[in-house]
């Protein structure tokens, strides 16, 4: 019987690493993923993207500030297969508190590849990029030779994570990629991010539990596909004989307006009557166009997205409909 391959998974509990762990377990992986001690102390709601599948897989407690956590970890496990996506990752926050995100995201990065060079430097690596690191774009579309030019602490710290998986591939012969994502979306996405605060409040709006929806810059543009899909990327990127860096994205942009069309036009809604516009929500240094160039990933991993952008959408705004009826209902019997 061929031995199962094992994946290890840190930021497992966020909207990718729910996805790609299901998306492994299919494929016969055995799956493991790294958490934050308070996450095991708190299942119900630091867990819940992955309660369904939680019997399947073997979690671990391992903090991105911690050296010996991450080296304890993989000489336990001996994985073959290794996916970085933990970060801090929300960029608005990224502003307010810069220290810990470069902190957390670049000493992370480096704990998990030293711990993967000393203890099974055969392990593939994979490393979580973002289009955030292009920024201040030089080129439209962005593909794997655009210069980056960040707008953001989070955005600095991803390069750097860029730039230090990169030397251990060139540096330690580790099998060590990147993908650089851009945005990329679904029902588990976490509320603070706009796609998911629009689809939520616009819900809440359709039943009349709010009356209006805050947001800044809405002529930002994105390259927004689904999440699903992406991770299916990540997967294939460490199936190739040679470790390459790929853009991993639509090749389409939409703004936030667009976005808020689609949303609220899907509920027979007119955003108009609701968008208050508040400076507050508006980034110091505002990126306001990307848009990935994924012919590389379609030539040479074979990999495109299937899911379109009003899918994307309605696919989202559906599940926080069916969401927030089920919460009002049940606040009104508790009552």
């Amino acid at each position: 019987m061929e031995k199962k391959k094992v994946a290890l998974i840190t930021g497992i509990t966020g909207q990718d690493g729910s996805y790609l762990a299901e998306y492994l377990l299919e494929l016969g992986y055995e799956v493991h993923g790294t958490v934050r001690r308070v996450a095991l102390e708190d299942p119900q709601n630091r867990l819940s993207r992955i309660l369904h599948i939680k019997d399947k897989i073997t979690l671990h407690s391992a903090s991105l500030e911690s050296f010996p956590s991450f080296f304890k970890v993989f000489q336990e496990i001996q994985p073959d297969e290794c996916y970085h996506l933990a970060a801090q990752s929300f960029v608005s926050y990224s502003f307010e508190d810069e220290f810990s995100t470069m902190n957390t995201n670049i000493n992370g990065t480096h704990f998990i590849l030293s711990s993967l060079k000393n203890i099974c430097p055969t392990c593939k690596y994979y490393f979580a990029g973002t289009s955030e690191m292009f920024g201040k774009v030089e080129k439209i579309p962005q593909d794997e030779t655009t210069r980056f030019h960040p707008r953001s602490i989070y955005g600095i710290s991803k390069v750097a994570g860029y730039e230090l998986t990169r030397n251990y591939r060139e540096a330690y012969d580790i099998f060590a990629c990147t993908g650089i994502l851009f945005n990329h979306e679904s029902p588990r996405r976490g509320y603070e991010f706009v796609t998911r605060k629009i689809t939520s409040v616009a819900a809440q709006i359709k039943l009349g539990l709010a009356n209006e929806i805050r947001l800044g810059n809405i002529e930002a543009k994105r390259d927004w596909g689904f999440a699903g899909d992406y991770v299916k990327a990540m997967h294939l990127m460490l199936q190739q004989e040679s470790p390459e860096d790929y853009v991993i994205g639509t090749g389409e942009t939409h703004s936030v307006k667009e976005f808020l069309e689609v949303c609220f036009g899907h509920l027979g809604l007119n955003y108009e009557d609701y968008l208050v516009i508040d400076p507050l929500f508006y980034r110091p240094a505002e990126v306001n166009l990307l848009i990935g160039d994924p012919a590389k990933a379609k030539k040479e991993l074979g990999w495109e997205t299937k899911v379109s952008f009003e899918e994307l959408v309605k696919m989202m705004v559906d599940h926080d409909l069916e969401w927030q009826s089920r919460i009002h209902d049940l606040h009104k019997k508790a009552a």
